[in-house]
């Protein structure tokens, strides 16, 4: 039985490749009485007499799912925020960064527009791009009108299934056209007024670049953490998790305990103040969360 990837889902049809060909195919009745819809990333078994007719009949494991955007099995998320139009937002980013640590994904962060960063930004965006390189975090930077700088993305994305995640407007789709023209992907400007760009990307697809797939992903105004536990927040913080056996109590929150090693390094300036911030802020949204439920 022939082994495949589904590579787009639109309108009820999976687009199956294998082998260098692709399979429009639906999905077997079982699935729809066993409530498992296949996902974009997922590896296959199915049958076809031709291009256009086939079925889906058994699904590999997978080890891991995102239910926005929804696809599986990915190995690493670029997540693009530009430098300015819209402003790079750390806690978006930070917001971003929890979301794929706890999916077990690699990140890789990028920033974007580059060449419209003004000198008395420059600095500011120095600053974070080594607070995060510290924490051992890829940072790339990149502008679409500065060719060896989007040439230094391609490496990244060879063998691997990678989505590109981000704030609307960040020209994830720009991007994505620069590292492969022909694929004419619909782009919208800013909207001076609200500072943000509009969504256009309509599917979830994985688009062959290099020897690497990508996921052109839609741009997220919001992600919430219904996903994530209070318990588990602080592991999806890197400079938390490697200091947490250090604190006095087993499963310090690093909120108000006392002897807390994470609110130690904070103080000494060894844990940056804005991440922190935005730890104790996602920390009671969860609780928030928590009790409405």
């Amino acid at each position: 039985m022939p082994e495949g990837k589904i590579i787009k889902a639109l309108s009820g049809f999976y687009y199956v490749e294998s082998q260098g060909e692709v399979f429009q195919c639906r999905a077997r009745g079982n699935f729809r009485k066993k409530k498992i819809t296949p996902l974009v990333g997922d590896t296959v078994n199915f049958e076809a007499e031709n291009y256009s007719d086939g079925y889906i009949l058994g699904l590999k494991d997978r080890f891991n799912e995102l239910v926005r955007p929804p696809i599986s099995n990915v190995e690493q998320a670029i997540l693009v925020f530009s430098a300015m139009e819209p402003k790079f937002s750390t806690l978006l980013l930070n917001r971003f960064l929890v979301h794929i640590e706890a999916n077990d994904i690699e990140p890789i962060i990028c920033i974007s527009k580059i060449d419209l960063l003004k000198r008395e930004h420059q600095q500011e965006i120095n600053q974070y791009m080594n607070d995060y390189r510290k924490l051992g975090y890829t940072v790339l930077q990149t502008s679409i009108f500065m060719e060896e700088l989007i040439e230094e993305v391609r490496p990244w994305l060879d063998g691997k299934i990678s989505v590109f995640a981000g704030q609307s407007g960040v020209g994830k789709s720009s991007l994505l056209n620069a590292l492969k023209p022909e694929l004419n992907l619909e782009t919208n400007k800013i909207s001076s007024h609200l500072g943000r760009g509009k969504h256009t990307t309509r599917h979830v697809e994985l688009i062959k670049i290099g020897t690497g797939l990508v996921a052109d992903t839609p741009g997220f105004s919001s992600l919430d953490f219904t996903e994530i536990t209070s318990e588990q927040l602080s592991d999806c913080f890197p400079e938390m998790r490697s200091r947490a056996s250090q604190c006095k109590f087993r499963g310090c929150t690093h909120s108000t305990e006392p002897n807390c090693a994470v609110f130690d390094a904070v103080e000494a300036g060894e844990i940056a103040d804005y991440r922190y911030k935005d730890y104790l802020s996602f920390l009671e949204e969860i609780k928030q969360q928590k009790r409405r439920y």
